[in-house]
C-alpha cells in the first residue's frame, strides 16, 4: 500500500489487498518507512483489535518510521488512548447524540435544497463534487462549530489541501499552520462572545484554548472530508448501478438501508493503525509489543466470511454491521450526523434530477490517489435532461 484501483469502477479495494485477505486475515507487512508490521484484513479480527485495549491509538507509539513521532497535539483525541481520549471526547458526546442530530434534519434539507437550486440554475451540467458533495457537509459542520459564513470557503480549501494526498510537505505545513492560526482566532472570539454553537459551549469547560483548537481541527476535518467523499463516491456508485438506483427511487423507505450499504461497500475511511502494547496473538499470529498493525476497513467490509456476495452493491442487504465508522472507544463521533446528511442529500439529488447521468465515460472520472487518507473522486461531471 498504497495501491491503485481500476479506473471506471474505483469502488473495490485495491487488488493487492483483496489478494492479501484471500491468503488469510493476518499478513506480514512492511510500512513505507521500512518498519515491519502486520496487515489485518478480516472483519472479525479488525473489529476485535479495535475493541482491544492492548492496542494503542497513540501517535507517538506508531512504529512505522526510523525516528520517534511526537505525541498528538492537545485536543486531537483520535490519536490518543484513555484517559486523555475520554477527557476530550466526553464533553462532545452529548452534543452529537442521535436525537440532537435528528433535530438538524430540517436545516440539512434546506442546505441541500439550496445547493441543488444553484446546481439546477447553472445546469444542465455540473461537477457533483464542487456543487453538491463538498458544500453540504462544509456548511453543516461550520454552522455546528460556529465558523462565520464568510470563512467557509477558505476553511474548505485548507482542509482539501492537507487531505487530498497530493500536497507537497511545504504546502501541507503551510495549510496546517494557517488552519491552526484561524482556529486560535475563532476560539478567542467564542470566549469573548459565545454564540449558539458547539465550540462556544465548550468554552464553558476546563479545556484550554490550545485543546479547543485541536478539537476544532478534528471535528472540522472529519466532519467535512469523509462525508463529502461519501456523497460524491456514493452518487457515482449508484449511477454505475442503475438497477440499485431504480430500486431506491421506487422505494424511498429504502434510504436508510441504502446509506448503510453504501457505507459498507465504499469504506471511504480505508484503514487505521494500532500499536500493540504487549505481545498479542491475533488470528494465530504473534504480534510483538511495539509493532504497529494496519487495520483494513475496506477489506473487512468486503469479507466473504461476514457478508454474502460482499463485492455486490445490494441496497436491500440484510447482513449489516459494517465497520465504516470504526468500532470501540474511537467509534466515529459524527456517525449520526453523517447518516442524516447522506439520507437527505441522496434522496433530494435523485428526486430533483431523475435523468441524472455521468457526463463523461466512467473511466475518465478522476480518482483521489491512494495516498489520501479518505478515498473518493476529485470531480464527478454529470448532466441531466
Amino acid at each position: 500500500m498504497p495501491a491503485e484501483r481500476p479506473p471506471g469502477c474505483p469502488f473495490d479495494p485495491p487488488a493487492e489487498l483483496i489478494e492479501a485477505r484471500r491468503q488469510g486475515p493476518v499478513s506480514r507487512y512492511t510500512h513505507p518507512g521500512g518498519k515491519p508490521g502486520w496487515l489485518i484484513t478480516g472483519y472479525d479480527l479488525v473489529r476485535s483489535v479495535l475493541a482491544d485495549s492492548r492496542f494503542s491509538s497513540r501517535k507517538d507509539l506508531l512504529n512505522v518510521v526510523d525516528f520517534e513521532l511526537p505525541p498528538a497535539p492537545p485536543g486531537e483525541f483520535l490519536l490518543m488512548d484513555e484517559p486523555e481520549h475520554g477527557r476530550y471526547r466526553k464533553p462532545l458526546v452529548g452534543r452529537f447524540t442521535a436525537r440532537r442530530m435528528r433535530l438538524l434534519t430540517e436545516r440539512v434539507e434546506q442546505i441541500t435544497a439550496d445547493c441543488l437550486d444553484a446546481m439546477e440554475a447553472a445546469g444542465p451540467t455540473a461537477d457533483l463534487v464542487s456543487a453538491f458533495a463538498k458544500p453540504i457537509p462544509t456548511i453543516v459542520i461550520c454552522e455546528l462549530l460556529g465558523v462565520p459564513y464568510q470563512d467557509r470557503a477558505s476553511f474548505q480549501e485548507q482542509i482539501d489541501t492537507f487531505m487530498n494526498g497530493e500536497t507537497s510537505d511545504e504546502d501541507l505545513i503551510a495549510a496546517y499552520t494557517a488552519t491552526q492560526e484561524y482556529l486560535a482566532r475563532l476560539v478567542a472570539a467564542k470566549r469573548a462572545n459565545p454564540t449558539d454553537d458547539v465550540l462556544s459551549e465548550l468554552t464553558d469547560s476546563d479545556l484550554t484554548d490550545e485543546e479547543l483548537r485541536g478539537i476544532g481541527l478534528i471535528l472540522l476535518a472529519a466532519g467535512f472530508d469523509t462525508t463529502a467523499n461519501m456523497l460524491a463516491l456514493g452518487a457515482f456508485a449508484l449511477l454505475r448501478n442503475p438497477e440499485q438506483l431504480a430500486a431506491l427511487r421506487a422505494d424511498p423507505a429504502l434510504t436508510d438501508q441504502a446509506v448503510e450499504e453504501l457505507l459498507r461497500y465504499l469504506s471511504v475511511a480505508k484503514s487505521f493503525m494500532r500499536t500493540a502494547l504487549v505481545d498479542v496473538e491475533v488470528g494465530g499470529q504473534l504480534i510483538r509489543a511495539g509493532t504497529t498493525v494496519v487495520l483494513s476497513y475496506s477489506t473487512a467490509n468486503r469479507d466473504p466470511e461476514r457478508f454474502t456476495d460482499p463485492q455486490v452493491l445490494d441496497l436491500r442487504r440484510r447482513d449489516g454491521g459494517h465497520l465504516a465508522f470504526g468500532h470501540g472507544i474511537h467509534l466515529c463521533l459524527g456517525a449520526q450526523l453523517a447518516r442524516i446528511e447522506m439520507r437527505v442529500a441522496f434522496s433530494a439529488l435523485f428526486a430533483r434530477f431523475p435523468g441524472l447521468r455521468l457526463a463523461v465515460p466512467a473511466e475518465e472520472v478522476p480518482v483521489r490517489p491512494e495516498a489520501a487518507d479518505i478515498h473518493g473522486v476529485k470531480s464527478l461531471p454529470v448532466t441531466w435532461a
